[in-house]
């Protein structure tokens, strides 16, 4: 039976579309910006800010000052717990409890925040990953209305700063394809990506006791298909 189901994303694919998508179809939680307003609890901030900071390493001079708020003048300052400075460790350090408050919340689907990673141990999670061109990222973000100097800059340098963020503080390459039980390519279209999704939750829940799985809808079959069709862009 799938509890949940967990969805990372390149930058500018689409996907907090396709997870909102998934999460009607099944009428399960959806936790995307949900889950920012979960860490902004958490660290006693505000969404925008975590925003700001989410999957960024922190520039050198800023780590510094921290460290320095941290380690000088202690007898001065409050506790750190206490200190609410927000920077991306910190927030690395608070996913991990957004992330299982989402998913002890009911049936969920839940995006990014290293929760395909958070949940690696929960055989009742399905994880998967979303990825598209270059080309198509850059003009799905035009289209929704973003300049396009800032779409080029924005899908050539954030999944970089992702990969750097998750790298410093999980241990791990960002995307590491052996986290996931599926990858999709967006450019197949939002409702055809949801509807396959949603087939792949539908055959891992029509695996009976004995461990048989329903052929119909089996995940393993629909992936084959999606692969063969539309491999990675490299």
């Amino acid at each position: 039976m799938v509890h949940a189901i967990t969805i990372e994303r390149e930058f500018g694919c689409g996907g907090s579309e396709i997870a909102s998508l998934v999460a009607r179809r099944l009428g399960w939680n959806l936790w995307d910006e949900r889950l920012t307003q979960e860490i902004a609890r958490l660290t006693a901030s505000t969404p925008e800010a975590v925003e700001r900071r989410e999957w960024r390493t922190d520039p050198v001079v800023y780590r510094i000052f921290r460290d320095f708020l941290r380690g000088a003048f202690e007898g001065g300052l409050p506790p750190t717990d206490r200190l609410h400075l927000l920077d991306a460790r910190r927030i690395a350090n608070v996913s991990e409890t957004a992330v299982k408050t989402a998913f002890s919340g009911g049936p969920s689907v839940i995006v990014g925040r290293g929760a395909q990673y958070f949940l690696r141990n929960h055989k009742d999670v399905f994880r998967v990953f979303l990825y598209a061109s270059r080309d198509y990222k850059i003009h799905r973000l035009i289209t929704a209305g973003t300049p396009q100097e800032k779409a080029i800059t924005e899908v050539d340098t954030i999944d970089g700063s992702r990969a750097a963020f998750v790298k410093r503080y999980f241990k791990l390459n960002w995307p590491d394809h052996h986290l996931y039980d599926a990858m999709f390519n967006t450019e197949a279209g939002d409702s055809f990506v949801a509807d396959m999704l949603v087939r792949c939750v539908h055959g891992a829940q029509g695996e009976d006791e004995s461990g048989v799985v329903n052929q119909e809808c089996s995940p393993s079959l629909l992936l084959n298909t999606t692969r063969q069709d539309r491999t990675p862009n490299t």
